[in-house]
Formats: structure tokens, C-alpha cells, sequence
């Protein structure tokens, strides 16, 4: 049984990947907890490993939050970027793996909206979070070229998997509240994960190595994502309201902010398709995504 490390494993990545991931690999973790292996702050100081490691996974990393201070934006680049370097220095000293695996993300693209995006468009992320994830790529397909290791880069957009976070977990929560509404007249698109498919895909990606984005086939639709949320939760499906409508209450929501479920911002990504061509990772890996309508359970 092969050796995996496991950075991030006590995130909400890890918590539902690591049962699924024991069954094949002799998974050690590396994260904040006790429960941890290697309980260490890789943004601050550099592990010291007791055994080399066939495969990493990193999924360390910091998202989901928008900094309003200098201060915050600098911890994406803590995390991310030199969180990175300092694992990277530390498998140098305990030996490099073969394989090396990393959970970057779509923001690396800096788009808001757009359809079929391909592995080809530039990385134009802006944000300190796709800054320091485009960063902490590039220094890995440096070092993995200087250390002949196969290095994996996957690009998710929203994951889908119990309690999920991000948008999609904003999403479970207002219709959980009564506090969310579907905005009429809008065909809207999102690309969507489902968690276990990163398992699925790692033995595939271990192999051979490549930069892919990484998503279900089948671009569901806001409305199919709400009513099937809906459905779980047992509730009515969300009221509609007509653009107009949001429009007005997205510029009450810019000046009364997190009070408000909704500004010009929300409203944007709400009414605005941006969807990934996951065509790349299915073709040169012969990877099939599982259904995200079909296989998506929220707890």
C-alpha cells in the first residue's frame, strides 16, 4: 500500500475525502489538529518528516473569505504560496516523492462569468486568493521539474459534498432560513465538483501528471442546484423575483453590506453563467465525472 501525505486534512476537503482515501493509500496527515500525524502551521514553519511519502496530496490552503485589510491578504500568500515552499523544503530532506498533487482553483482565471473555459485561457486572477494560488503553481512546476517529480494540478470550481462552503454552501444555508430567492428570467450555469470525485481522479492524475480544470459534464443550472437543495432540506422551492426587482435590492444591500443578503456583487454571480470545459482531463486521463444532480447529498 502506497504512502500519501495529507495536507488540509482536517478542512472540508480532508474530512471527506480522508475515509475514502484510507482505503487505498496509507494516508498520513499533516494539519492543525492534534488528530493530525504532523501537527504543524506550514504557513509559518517547515514539518520535519520521520518517512518519505510515495504521494502528496496538498490540499492545504486558505479560501472562502475576502480580506479588508493588508494584514488578511497577506495570510493567502502565508498559506498558499509559502505554505508551499515550506513543504516542498521539508520533502527535500525526508525524500521527494514521485507523485505530487495540488488543489489549486478556477480563480487562478480571474473571471466572474464566461462559458467553457479551457486550460488555455490566461491567468488573470487579481485576488490575493487566485494571485497566490497562481503563484504557489508556478513554484511547483518548477521544483517538481527540478526534482523529476509528476506533478498534478487540478482547478475545481464550486465543490459540492455535505456542508459544503463557499457560494454553494451560502446557497444550502439560505434556503435552509427562508432567506433565499431565485431571480426570474435568468438561464444561469455554474460548473460543480462533487468531492468525491477528486478521489476518484487521484490514482488517474498520480500517473501521469497535467494542469486540468475539473468538473461534472453537465453544467446544472442555478434553478436545477436550488430545487434539488429544496428537495433535501424539505423545503418550498425558492420564491422568484424579477431582476428589476434584485437590481434595487442589490443597491440597498452595497450600502447596508453583510446585514443584507444581497449586493451588486452577489447579484452579478447570480445572473452571470461561468462554466469550465473539463474536455482536457477527460480526454488525456479517460476520467468521467460522477453527476452532480444525481450524486450530490448535502449532509
Amino acid at each position: 500500500m502506497k504512502t500519501l501525505l495529507f495536507t488540509g486534512a482536517s478542512g472540508f476537503l480532508g474530512k471527506n475525502l480522508l475515509p475514502i482515501l484510507t482505503e487505498t493509500y496509507n494516508v498520513k496527515t499533516l494539519g492543525l489538529t492534534e488528530e493530525d500525524e504532523y501537527n504543524i502551521n506550514i504557513a509559518s514553519d517547515t514539518p520535519i518528516f520521520t518517512e518519505p511519502f510515495d504521494l502528496v496530496l496538498h490540499a492545504a490552503g486558505k479560501a472562502h473569505s475576502i480580506p479588508r485589510s493588508e494584514k488578511e491578504k497577506k495570510v493567502f500568500f502565508d498559506v498558499n504560496l509559502q505554505g508551499t515552499k515550506n513543504l516542498c523544503k521539508a520533502l527535500e530532506k525526508s525524500g521527494v516523492p514521485k507523485s505530487f498533487i495540488f488543489i489549486s482553483t478556477v480563480a487562478v482565471y480571474g473571471l466572474e462569468y464566461g462559458e467553457g473555459i479551457t486550460e488555455e485561457f490566461p491567468l488573470n486572477g487579481k485576488t490575493p486568493y487566485g494571485l497566490s494560488k497562481i503563484q504557489a503553481e508556478q513554484y511547483l512546476i518548477d521544483w517538481c521539474q527540478k526534482h523529476d517529480v509528476i506533478l498534478g494540478i487540478i482547478r475545481p470550481p464550486l465543490i459540492a459534498g455535505p456542508n459544503p462552503p463557499g457560494n454553494l454552501g451560502a446557497m444550502v444555508r439560505g434556503i435552509k432560513s427562508g432567506k433565499y430567492f431565485h431571480i426570474s428570467g435568468t438561464d444561469v450555469r455554474k460548473s460543480v465538483l462533487l468531492l468525491k470525485d477528486i478521489a476518484n481522479l487521484l490514482p488517474l492524475l498520480a500517473a501521469k501528471g497535467g494542469i486540468y480544470n475539473v468538473c461534472d459534464t453537465r453544467q446544472p443550472s442555478v434553478s436545477d442546484l436550488e430545487k434539488l437543495i429544496a428537495l433535501q432540506l424539505g423545503k418550498s422551492i425558492p420564491f422568484s423575483i424579477s431582476y428589476d426587482f434584485a437590481k434595487s435590492l442589490a443597491y440597498i444591500g452595497d450600502f447596508l453590506g453583510k446585514r443584507f443578503p444581497i449586493n451588486s456583487i452577489k447579484l452579478e454571480k447570480l445572473t452571470r453563467s461561468l462554466t469550465f470545459s473539463n474536455e482536457k482531463v477527460r480526454t488525456e486521463l479517460r476520467w468521467e465525472p460522477l453527476s452532480v444532480l444525481d450524486n450530490f447529498k448535502i449532509e
